[in-house]
């Protein structure tokens, strides 16, 4: 703790606020999204199709427009973007609170999922720049917080939604409005880009496309966002085949805090032994590697039946562990990649495209994914789901490697941890 301690302090004021601020975008974020379409299906009385398509719009209205709140975060400002989305994250809570109609609920989701998309981007050009040289180890302490935050944030909106999810809707409302006074207050502005003003952003756009290294390094991530998605579809759904619907919320639980414990306890080790042995690029092969394996546990146990529902559950936890511990290998390397090959220039709009190829991938990745998980039960062949996330995983982890062997993945400063 000590030594997490000294680490976070060593950072400058706008690396350590971004990161608290990324913590508490999290909390504010995971205490009422895991309960929102129970709100809209119960409560309001929303049809299922109308339930799917507040999820879809607000995903979309995040995914979709990373791309425009990165170049506006170039142009006008990384501090001017991280405060806009925190107030518009704000003004959605809020309006989730007093929302009755299927407009107004919409409205509501549009702007939380807009709101994303305006701060993402910014945050993390702002803490690359801020860190400069040790963008590897920033990354890490972020992805701490951001563990953090979604490890509490769903206990948070826990306590409360037994209130009323509308109590969880202000509260979150209020997170939100704090963190956005915080940022105002405490954190330093970011000039705009000089570059960016002599050109168009459809210009900027197209230099983004003509980056052919960084487009190659986009698609080939997809298969770890595909991938470590799994803990929200593919290992809840076997969660509740091994134990049933009684039992499945509190296994799905246990997986959450399992990878959540993992991110935020060995980050900062995984990230410091990974850069030791393989610096930068091979660090992404082999946490690719990683997660590609996490589903083995699962081929060799696929049902109760083989070894009992003990063995079965033990594999689904060893899975859900492998997968946190490939994802912290992978995060802070690929941060400073993106960066890398940015060049240092138009580095929020490089972090928006890429948000949204990886939003993309996930969208089409989950359809896959929930139609073999079908397709597999109705056959009694549940191996096929795992072997075909398996070998998601090995072509990306194939793709990366080309990639590194090319040189095409080499940061442009010394990896530091």
């Amino acid at each position: 703790m000590r030594s997490f301690v000294s680490r976070f302090a060593s950072f400058d004021g706008p690396s350590r606020m971004l990161m608290i601020n990324q913590f508490g975008i999290n909390i504010g974020f995971y205490m009422l999204m895991p309960y929102l379409a129970g709100y809209l299906a119960g409560p309001l009385g929303l049809a299922a199709w109308a339930v799917g398509l507040v999820l879809g719009v607000r995903n979309f209205s995040q995914q979709g427009m990373f791309v425009l709140g990165g170049t506006l975060a170039d142009r006008l400002g990384y501090k001017p973007m991280i405060v806009a989305g925190c107030l518009l994250r704000t003004g959605g809570f809020a309006l989730l609170v007093v929302a009755q109609s299927l407009p107004a609920v919409l409205i509501a989701s549009a702007a939380t999922g807009f709101a994303g998309a305006l701060f993402n981007p910014a945050v993390r050009a702002y803490l690359a720049a801020d860190a400069a040289e040790r963008r590897v180890e920033a990354f890490a302490m972020f992805n701490i917080f951001y563990q953090a935050g979604i490890l509490l944030g769903p206990l948070v909106g826990l306590g409360l939604v037994a209130f009323d999810f509308r109590v969880t809707a202000l509260g979150a409302a209020v997170v939100f409005a704090v963190l956005t006074v915080a940022q105002l207050l405490a954190l330093p502005p970011h000039a705009a880009e000089p570059a960016t003003e002599k050109t168009s952003v459809l210009e900027d756009w197209r230099a983004i496309i003509a980056n052919r290294p960084f487009v190659l390094f986009a698609i080939a991530m997809i298969g770890s966002y595909v991938l470590s998605f799994q803990i929200y579809l593919a290992l809840p759904l076997q969660a509740g085949f091994l134990v049933g619907p009684q039992s499945q919320t509190t296994l799905v639980s246990a997986l959450f805090v399992v990878s959540g414990l993992i991110a935020v306890a060995g980050q900062l080790k995984i990230t410091r032994w990974f850069a030791d042995r393989w610096g930068s690029g091979h660090s992404l092969v082999v946490g690719m590697s990683i997660l590609a394996a996490s589903f083995v546990p699962l081929i060799v146990v696929p049902d109760a039946e083989r070894f009992g529902t003990a063995t079965a559950v033990a594999a689904l936890v060893v899975s859900a562990a492998l997968l946190a511990v490939g994802t912290a290998a992978t995060f802070p390397f690929e941060m400073n990649t993106v960066v890398s090959l940015a060049g240092g220039r138009l580095v929020a709009t490089h972090y928006g495209f890429y948000n949204t190829v990886i939003g993309v991938g996930i969208l089409a990745g989950n359809l896959a994914t929930g139609s073999i998980v079908g397709a597999a039960r109705h056959l009694g062949s549940g191996e096929l789901v795992w072997l075909g996330l398996i070998l998601i995983g090995a072509a990306a982890a194939f793709g990366l490697h080309r990639l590194d062997k090319r040189r095409m993945l080499e940061p442009a400063v010394a990896v530091e941890v």
